[in-house]
């Protein structure tokens, strides 16, 4: 099990890289265009590519690419070469001809996500959305290689490539802000070079970003050459037509969420859909970082495990991997609990986006944080049931998940006033989150012969007990801090050091007096590098 911990530390630091570009990326955005009007339609725009992938292929291609890969690397006599090559070449025919015709259809496509916004608003996402949607392609080509590297051992590529796209959309801003504008920044006064070096310029990010991975493919000694014939991937299709559903019923769920929190009145005041977003993509960097790794690492194992009916290994890897998830995302809840409207701040209160919006974000960061443990949880359960090829049980499942979602967020959206209505659709997913758990954990333990569950539940108590304590020091640090200094950017700088040091050290130091060895795995050479 040492080979995981080396495999998810070598991951995480690709993905601490890519996502701290990401950050300054985000918060570059925020500032440039900010969380209402002009920002607001980029948002829309841009996750409209994102959300149209994973319907067509990206739910397919990332819950049983990899499994049909270890099986054909195992079954195959060319190691599984030919059918890596078909299953690329069908990918980019698909989205190639499914961009074009997306590109076509993109009024219809806004208007399904942006209801209710004035004219201009809507000419902007459409204009956004015909540069963001080719991004498909690429998307889905990235994926797969992503894949064939992972299946040889080859994680950290895949996890450093976003890097350049976060530096390609830097500089995408910078340019924007040397461009002549308007005094206002709004739906109608943006000018047509604005919007093409955002269009442009978004668009080249996710291109670099998937060129990246080439070199380390030839690496692999794996070179790209079209091949048809795709009569050796009907497997795929069987599996296909469950993950289908189970991304339509998240989609579907997903538009709900849009079109409630894309209200105009509510982008407006900066509480809608761009801090949403906002909060969300901050959100899950603790799993990206920790909980994506040992996922990612996990797959080709238990994918071999299951090929060779060896249920008991399968069983222990999952386990494994749950407690090294858990050790680290308990203290980032509560980091996210203690330092969340401060850290919004220092990321996205510029320009733009003022000191209360961007602390909105963080009140919105708090609310999706009692989700983030059982969210990367339910994540990892389900590759459990992907490495079985068996996608049914995992759609079946995620209806619950999002009924839940549905029920609850828009129940809460309904009770709260305007100023915290997107606070309730966070609090749904958080609680979607916490279903999806539960269910998946008992249907996937009579699956697998029993799951070590106490074990689990023993080392996240364990983690908590470790976490509270630095927590409430670090909630009376800021607290200080921020009466000495105020809540701008300063106060909430000085703020986020001194109460993120207290945390992180604080949850350490008990961690160890705990004897929580999952975190020793993880962060033990790290802190040994480091002269402890």
């Amino acid at each position: 099990m040492s080979d995981l911990g080396r495999s998810t530390r070598s991951m995480a630091v690709g993905t601490i890289a890519s996502r701290g570009t990401g950050f300054l990326r985000n918060a570059a955005i925020a500032a440039v265009l900010g969380v209402e009007g002009v920002g607001a339609m980029f948002n829309v725009a841009n996750t409209t590519p994102n959300i149209v992938y994973e319907l067509l292929l990206g739910g397919i291609l990332t819950s049983v690419l990899v499994p049909v890969l270890v099986r054909a690397a195992k079954d195959d006599e060319d190691g599984g070469q030919a059918y890596a090559q078909r299953l690329l070449t069908l990918v980019v025919l698909v989205l190639s001809i499914a961009s074009v015709l997306l590109v076509l259809l993109a009024p219809l496509l806004v208007d399904l996500y942006a209801h209710n916004e004035s004219a201009d608003a809507r000419r902007l996402a459409v204009a956004l959305s015909r540069f963001f949607l080719p991004q498909m392609l690429f998307y889905g080509a990235g994926a797969v290689m992503g894949a064939v590297l992972n299946t040889r051992g080859r994680f950290g590529p895949p996890m450093w490539a976003p890097v350049l796209n976060n530096l390609v959309v830097l500089g995408t801003c910078a340019v924007f802000l040397l461009l002549p504008s308007a005094s206002t920044l709004t739906a109608r006064s943006i000018t047509d070079a604005q919007v093409l070096v955002l269009g442009i310029g978004t668009t080249l990010g996710i291109v670099a970003q998937t060129a990246a991975l080439v070199p380390a493919l030839r690496a692999v000694g794996f070179r790209f050459r079209p091949l048809l014939g795709f009569a050796p991937l009907q497997g795929i299709g069987r599996l296909a037509k469950w993950v289908l559903l189970y991304v339509a019923a998240n989609q579907l769920a997903y538009v709900v969420v849009v079109r409630l929190a894309n209200v105009e009145r509510l982008n407006e005041a900066g509480r809608g859909y761009a801090a949403y977003v906002n909060a969300f993509v901050l959100w899950q960097l603790p799993h990206a970082v920790v909980a994506v790794s040992v996922i990612t690492a996990l797959l080709p194992r238990m994918s071999r495990a299951a090929a060779d009916d060896r249920l008991d290994d399968l069983r222990e890897q999952l386990n494994r991997g749950l407690r090294l998830t858990v050790s680290v995302l308990v203290p980032a809840a509560v980091a996210y609990l203690v330092l969340g409207r401060v850290l919004a701040t220092v990321v996205f209160g510029h320009l733009r986006t003022s000191n209360d919006q961007a602390q909105f974000i963080g009140l919105l960061l708090a609310v999706f944080a009692f989700g983030l443990v059982p969210f990367s949880a339910y994540q990892l359960q389900l590759r459990a049931f992907y490495a079985l090829q068996d996608t049914r049980t995992p759609t079946l499942i995620n209806l619950g998940v999002n009924a839940t979602l549905v029920v609850v967020g828009v129940s809460l959206y309904a009770a709260l006033p305007d100023r915290y209505k997107v606070l309730g659709l966070a609090a749904g997913h958080a609680c979607s989150f916490v279903a999806g758990l539960t269910i998946c954990s008992r249907v996937l333990s009579r699956r697998v012969g029993g799951l070590d569950g106490g074990l689990v539940v023993r080392t996240g108590v364990r983690c908590l007990v470790a976490a509270v304590l630095p927590g409430l020091v670090a909630a009376a640090v800021v607290a200080l801090v921020l009466a000495l200094l105020g809540d701008g950017q300063l106060g909430s700088l000085v703020a986020l050091l001194l109460g993120g040091a207290a945390l992180g050290g604080g949850y350490l130091v008990l961690a160890r007096r705990l004897r929580i060895g999952e975190l020793d795995e993880l962060a033990g050479p790290l802190l040994a590098k480091l002269g402890r």
